[in-house]
């Protein structure tokens, strides 16, 4: 399965949704450990990431 943005577990744009899907974890797993992440990184960047791959990955077909 390719990485894509989630259609099923969405909450902002489904990147977090979309990557656990690709890796087969709980996304309410992977929001948290996102946000944890980019809190400790001073946000910026963690924020800035997200916003990139919201309009670089695809948006699943299904």
């Amino acid at each position: 399965m390719p990485l894509h943005r989630s259609v099923h577990n969405y909450m902002i744009g489904g990147v977090c949704g979309g990557i656990a899907e690709w890796l087969g974890w709980n996304p309410t797993l992977v929001r948290i450990s996102y946000v944890v992440v980019a809190i400790l990184s001073a946000a910026f960047p963690g924020l800035l990431v997200y916003i990139i791959l919201w309009m670089v990955m695809p948006r699943a077909e299904y």
